[in-house]
C-alpha cells in the first residue's frame, strides 16, 4: 500500500498486570506486524498512578505512532485482537486493572463518533499518561480541533508521571 493511502495514527498503550513492561513491549511488536501498517516512533515507557480505583498497581504507559491503510474500525478490531491475545478480559469495572489496554487516540485528522469508536479519544486532552508520551514523539502535533499537544501539556499536570525507560530495550 502506498504511503499516500496511509493515515498517521497514535495508539495509547497501558498495562498494570502480568509484567506490564513486557506486555507493552509485546504489544509494540504486534503493532509492527499489523497488515497494511508500519510502526513509527514509540515513546519512552512511563509509570503512572491508576486513574480509577487506587487499590491497584501503578500503570506502565506509552504512545506509539502507526502509519496504516486500515480503516478506523479495522484498526480498532486489530487492537482488540492484540489485547485478547495478551490476556485482556473486558470487565464491567471501568478503569480497573488490566493486562493490556490499547486505545486509538488519533486517526489522521479524522473526527469520528460511532457506537464502537470515538476519535480523537475522548480522554486524550485530560490524561497526562497520554499527553506527555505523545508530546515526546510528536511535539508539534495538533488535534483536529486545532489545539496543540504542547499547549495541552502546559494545562495538565504530570501527577507523578515518570519516564522509566525505553520501549525498545
Amino acid at each position: 500500500m502506498s504511503a499516500q493511502n496511509q493515515q498517521r495514527c497514535f495508539i495509547g498503550l497501558g498495562a498494570n498486570l502480568s509484567e506490564p513492561v513486557a506486555q507493552l513491549k509485546r504489544a509494540i511488536a504486534a503493532l509492527a506486524e499489523l497488515p497494511a501498517s508500519s510502526l513509527g516512533k514509540v515513546s519512552s515507557l512511563y509509570a503512572s498512578r491508576p486513574m480509577g480505583p487506587q487499590d491497584q498497581p501503578d500503570y506502565v504507559n506509552a504512545v506509539a505512532e502507526l502509519h496504516t491503510g486500515l480503516t478506523p474500525l479495522q484498526l480498532l478490531d486489530a487492537l482488540q485482537q492484540i489485547e485478547q491475545q495478551q490476556g485482556r478480559v473486558r470487565k464491567a469495572e471501568r478503569w480497573g486493572p488490566r493486562t493490556l489496554d490499547l486505545d486509538l487516540l488519533l486517526y489522521g485528522n479524522a473526527q469520528l463518533h460511532c457506537e464502537r469508536l470515538t476519535v480523537p479519544h475522548y480522554g486524550l486532552a485530560e490524561r497526562e499518561f497520554v499527553l506527555y508520551p505523545l508530546q515526546e514523539i510528536a511535539a508539534d502535533l495538533q488535534l483536529p480541533d486545532g489545539r496543540s499537544i504542547a499547549q495541552l501539556c502546559l494545562q495538565v499536570p504530570r501527577r507523578g508521571l515518570t519516564a522509566i525507560g525505553s520501549a525498545h530495550s
